[in-house]
């Protein structure tokens, strides 16, 4: 069955260190995409998103800035971020999904571990959803987010690894379309 994610109410969050002494957390407000899933048959599942780099928000203006410039995401070259899973299977505690993340220019595989889908539920406008959450971590050199500022007492300003945390709530692709 083919499931949409409703992006008002799902979200892609993430988290890295700075200065070595805390993490900032970071989201992005616009994604979107599919995920066509057989809970009997998580083999046969496929999930395929997209992200609006240039709607990365972190609370500070002058930051988002720098992110959306060339020194990390250069949304102008690279607006968009995409996870196209390879492979799903089932785990004691939901599933793992392989997938391509492509960002910043560069395609490198990642395992989602994703927690069991809740029952799916009625909302008050008769369409049929479903939610999940998932949790992954990548080192962001590895896609050539590569900027960094030493500090003077030693260390980085920016952490290498970035932990992704994603909430979605899924509406059946029927209701979704007939909406």
């Amino acid at each position: 069955m083919r499931w949409t994610i409703d992006a008002s109410h799902s979200t892609a969050e993430f988290s890295v260190r700075h200065l070595m002494i805390t993490n900032v957390h970071g989201r992005f407000g616009k994604l979107a995409g599919t995920v066509d899933l057989d809970p009997d048959h998580p083999e046969t599942s496929h999930v395929d998103v997209t992200i609006d780099a240039t709607s990365i928000d972190t609370r500070d203006d002058k930051r988002d800035a720098h992110l959306r410039s060339a020194d990390f995401f250069d949304v102008e070259k690279f607006p968009t971020i995409a996870f196209k899973s390879k492979a799903v299977t089932k785990t004691e505690d939901g599933f793992a999904v392989l997938g391509d993340l492509t960002m910043h220019g560069v395609t490198k595989e990642i395992t989602l571990d994703v927690e069991d889908l809740s029952k799916p539920g009625k909302d008050p406008w008769g369409n049929t959803r479903i939610g999940t959450s998932a949790k992954a971590k990548l080192n962001r050199k590895d896609w050539g987010l590569n900027w960094n500022a030493a500090l003077e007492a030693g260390g980085v300003l920016v952490g290498e690894q970035v932990k992704i945390s994603i909430d979605v709530s899924l509406v059946a692709a029927a209701a979704a379309a007939a909406a």
